[in-house]
Formats: C-alpha cells, structure tokens, sequence
C-alpha cells in the first residue's frame, strides 16, 4: 500500500529549476491523497505566469507514478490560495 509518507519523499526530490528548493519546502504542495493505489497532488506555482508550469507538473505526476504500487497519479494546480513566501518551510528560508 502506497503512504502519503511516500509521495512526499518523492516530492522532496523535485524542484522548481529556477528555484534551488524542493516543491515541499517551498510550500507549492497543497495536498497529498493516498486511495489505494491511486495518488493525487493538489500544488500551486510561485506565480501564475510560472513558464514552467508543464515541466514542474509532469516531473511530480512521473515521480509519483514510479512509486512502487501507484496505478495512477495525478497532479492539479491551483491558483485559490494563491503562493506566498509564507509559505516556505523553515529550511527553504
């Protein structure tokens, strides 16, 4: 059985590439769903405008989905609530 402790070691390997920070840290990671084999990632971009929406989003969905066990993966981005420095963890500040 999959874990959400898993999608997040995962999602701690996966950076914006203009940002030397994992999606975690920086607070991009909204939600995390485990249903069986089934995960889904609820995420936001720093900025709406974000020109690597595409590549940031198809890294987590293929990530996750190499997770031994995960049958599907899916990743939403959201803009409501919108991303704010507050946001980042204690050891992306």
């Amino acid at each position: 059985m999959v874990t959400q402790e898993q999608v997040y070691e995962v999602l701690r390997n996966c950076y914006d590439p203009e940002i030397p920070v994992n999606v975690v840290d920086l607070g991009l990671i909204y939600d995390v769903t485990v249903n069986e084999d089934n995960v889904n990632v609820v995420m936001t971009l720093t900025a709406r405008g974000c020109p690597l929406h595409s590549f940031i989003s198809q890294e987590i969905q293929t990530r996750v989905a190499a997770i031994p066990g995960v049958k599907s993966a899916n990743v939403q981005v959201v803009w409501d609530p919108p991303w704010d420095p507050s946001r980042l963890s204690d050891a992306a500040k």
